[in-house]
């Protein structure tokens, strides 16, 4: 799995070798434990951006219509990720945008390291550019923090 990082805000500094680590340990992870629904992780492409709260709160507005910050939005590229069979080259599944600074709070109301916070919103991201979508119904929010819980028991990007 390829991974385009791009950090436009200036306050935090993080490393995008972390980044790409947990996006890509998550990657082969569920490719290992679910091979028939997405064992071609391997050919895809995810972009990530991290920005501040005013930025967040422009595209939250823009795109949800929500005139708030947010922690993490995404942006898939495929409607039905489901459907999709091995791709013979590499292909975008879509962007993950992060808010740093909303990361940082939570991660003290959280009381967990701002890395692991970090790390969490990447896989929520994640989960969502697969089809995932805990706003669907209760079945499917316990489904996506299950799947949350068991991506992030493997990976420790705070380590």
């Amino acid at each position: 799995m390829e991974t385009a990082i791009r950090n436009s805000q200036r306050r935090i500094r993080i490393s995008r070798h972390k980044i790409e680590n947990t996006l890509k340990q998550a990657a082969v992870r569920l490719s290992n434990n679910y091979p028939r629904r997405f064992g071609m992780l391997d050919t895809c492409e995810v972009s990530v951006l991290m920005i501040n709260d005013r930025t967040m709160r422009e595209l939250n507005r823009q795109y949800r219509g929500k005139d708030k910050t947010t922690d993490v939005l995404s942006f898939p590229q495929i409607e039905r990720f489901k459907q999709l069979k091995q791709f013979e080259r590499l292909f975008s599944i879509g962007d993950i945008v992060i808010n740093l600074h909303k990361a940082e709070r939570q991660a003290k109301e959280y009381g967990v390291t701002f890395h692991r916070e970090v790390e969490r919103l990447l896989i929520h991201g994640f989960l969502h550019l697969l089809g995932y979508d805990h706003e669907k119904s209760k079945y499917e929010a316990r489904k996506m923090r299950k799947l949350e819980e068991e991506l992030l028991g493997v990976n420790k990007l705070c380590r």
